[in-house]
């Protein structure tokens, strides 16, 4: 595949599962290395706009032992002034089981945020889905997304090995921007 990530790819990455209730999609995409998964962020950063809606982006690392390790995120804001790390740490403490998230103190007040609505929502068909999408040694890019269908989100995520799709209720989807929201506003 081309390092291009604005040209489109001669080959798309695996598609685990490709589900959209026309809400948001959660999206996984794992990446060989770290630094491909954060040209993958970069690329995303560059095409938001009025008409794509991305609500958080964070990009992990999978150790040897399966656990997941959340990389250090840029403080990028979407237009709802929310910043993608947050959204991001949120949607990982609802999907994916602390046991797993070996930065989990990285969250901070989002892991707090994610833990007071991870039992309101049924996650285990997707933690499962997700929990085998980022092979150990790999990094991994989870971003919550409006249209993951839009061309420019799958050149962005070009050079992934795979993706795993998930749909994510307008529901959940404002359960977790509200609890990135309290997270956010926790902070500082």
């Amino acid at each position: 595949m081309s390092d291009d990530l604005t040209s489109p790819p001669s080959e798309t990455p695996d598609l685990v599962a490709a589900v959209s209730d026309g809400a948001y999609t959660l999206l996984l995409a794992d990446f060989g290395d770290t630094e491909t998964a954060w040209q993958a962020y970069e690329a995303l950063k560059s095409i938001e706009d009025e008409h794509l809606e991305i609500e958080g982006v964070v990009v992990v690392k999978r150790e040897a032992d399966g656990t997941l390790d959340i990389q250090k995120a840029t403080d990028h804001s979407t237009r709802s002034g929310l910043k993608w790390g947050v959204v991001g740490g949120v949607v990982l403490g609802v999907v994916f089981p602390p046991s797993i998230l070996g930065s989990a103190a990285a969250l901070g007040a989002a892991g707090a945020a994610a833990g007071k609505i991870r039992e309101r929502h049924h996650r285990s068909e997707l933690a499962d889905q997700l929990d085998s999408a980022i092979a150990a040694g790999h990094s991994g890019l989870l971003a919550l997304v409006s249209d993951p269908g839009a061309v420019e989100i799958r050149n962005a995520l070009a050079l992934a090995n795979g993706i795993v799709e998930s749909a994510v209720s307008d529901v959940e989807a404002r359960d977790i921007k509200a609890a990135a929201k309290d997270a956010q506003d926790s902070d500082g």
